[in-house]
């Protein structure tokens, strides 16, 4: 979109630091210099490790007539000119909001301990090849990403698809105060963050903070947890519960490469497998029918769906079938997965684990726990990379072996010259897809 001078100043309430005569074009929102172009207006952000106002004559220098700033001594005389906020993200923020105000979309917001990135992308599949969709890039689920999202929404779009993720309390309802959605679907309620949060009560907190700027007629999807009860009570909107109840909800058949089940007298089909997929795809299936379409236009939606990349994607190497689910890792998603490969797969089994970050003081227990966990099953193979992930060795009865490094563990596979099929799962910082470009060589 693009915003006149006058719209700049007043969505923003921003103080003009110039005092040339007001500007009469029009301009687009950008908050990076390398791509920045004249008919851009920039907007400088900051974060950790940088700071978009050091950049303000480089955008200047490129044939930018205007800035924003957060400080009022940034007076540049060769802009036309310079607009002083007291927070450059909250500026960007607000904009983003006004435009999504004008095209009027029904907005979808996920969040989830895990899963809502694949949630979203089941959505989209569903919605866009029925209406006009616009959905949040992969990952760009903070404020930074939202105001993307919103910002390059086209005109004619009919349902936005925005993902919400969070690293502490706050942070999704500043989310929901500027996407505003008129439907929240949280996925689960999990384990992922409990290093920052303390426990599960904490995370639930955060997760429903996604309905507190809901629209006056919004509803809340999710599936049965107790936690729901005592968090939202305070909560005035619908709050719908997936029913899984064997009348309204039954699995028919699930392999590797796709899932067929009963949903309310109708039968779906998902292309890909695992129990836990088949539960987002409840969640939108039941949403999508909230909002007025058809059975058969969600099972034509569903047959378009493709997974995520390292989102169970499978990768053939000699003798070796390699399951690569490392896209990040929790307690929650790292049993589903666990559970998913030795449902799906038959024949030789190894389950390379890796560390799962950010578990704060209680992660050794979470790791033993995954070994604990394994016992229940048989005929599986463990490897383990990572110091954390020793934990979980010490706790199977599986027989195991713990590696250093993954280019340890790629020299061992290498050896194997059985048809095996192998599990990596681990924390995305643990770069398990190095054991794949290793073994390829």
């Amino acid at each position: 979109m693009k915003f006149s001078y006058r719209e700049l100043k007043e969505i923003t309430a921003a103080i003009e630091l110039t005092n040339n005569s007001e500007p009469t074009g029009s301009y687009e929102i950008s908050t990076d210099t390398r791509t920045i172009s004249a008919n851009n207006v920039y907007v400088p952000l900051k974060g950790e490790s940088f700071d978009g106002e050091l950049f303000i004559e480089t955008a200047l220098n490129k044939g930018v007539e205007g800035y924003f700033t957060s400080k009022k001594d940034n007076i540049f005389t060769n802009a036309k000119f310079g607009l002083f906020v007291e927070d450059t993200k909250l500026a960007y923020l607000k904009l983003s909001n006004y435009y999504k105000k004008k095209i009027k979309p029904t907005t979808i917001a996920i969040t989830g301990s895990s899963g809502k990135t694949t949630t979203k992308e089941i959505f989209d599949a569903i919605f866009k090849n029925n209406r006009h969709t616009h959905k949040s890039a992969l990952n760009h689920n903070n404020e930074i990403g939202l105001c993307q999202t919103l910002l390059s929404m086209p005109t004619n779009t009919e349902f936005l698809i925005v993902e919400m993720g969070m690293r502490g309390l706050g942070e999704i309802e500043l989310l929901s105060k500027y996407a505003q959605p008129d439907y929240a679907v949280i996925t689960n309620i999990g384990t992922a963050h409990i290093g920052r949060l303390g426990s599960r009560e904490n995370i639930a907190k955060a997760k429903c903070e996604i309905t507190k700027y809901m629209s006056q007629n919004g509803t809340l999807v999710t599936l049965k947890d107790e936690l729901y009860k005592t968090t939202l009570k305070d909560f005035k909107g619908r709050h719908l519960t997936i029913d899984e109840t064997p009348s309204n909800f039954k699995p028919i058949s699930m392999t590797k490469d796709y899932s067929e089940f009963i949903y309310k007298n109708n039968t779906y089909k998902l292309n890909v497998g695992g129990e836990y997929n088949i539960k987002d795809a409840l969640l939108a299936i039941q949403t999508a029918l909230l909002c007025g379409l058809t059975p058969t236009e969600i099972q034509t939606g569903l047959a378009t769906y493709k997974p995520i990349e390292k989102r169970f994607e499978e990768t053939k190497i000699g003798s070796l079938n390699i399951i690569n689910d490392s896209y990040n890792a929790n307690p929650d998603s790292m049993k589903a997965a666990i559970k998913t490969f030795i449902e799906l797969y038959e024949g030789e089994k190894i389950l390379i684990l890796a560390d799962m970050k950010e578990l704060g003081a209680d992660e050794i227990k979470y790791h033993k726990e995954i070994g604990t966990f394994l016992n229940q099953f048989e005929d599986i193979r463990l490897y383990t990379v990572g110091d954390l992930a020793k934990n979980i060795s010490n706790e199977t009865i599986h027989p195991t072996k713990h590696f250093c490094s993954n280019m340890d563990v790629a020299k061992e596979l290498k050896n194997i010259e059985t048809s095996t099929h192998i599990l990596l799962k681990g924390s995305r910082s643990m770069k398990l897809e190095e054991i794949i470009e290793e073994i390829k060589k």
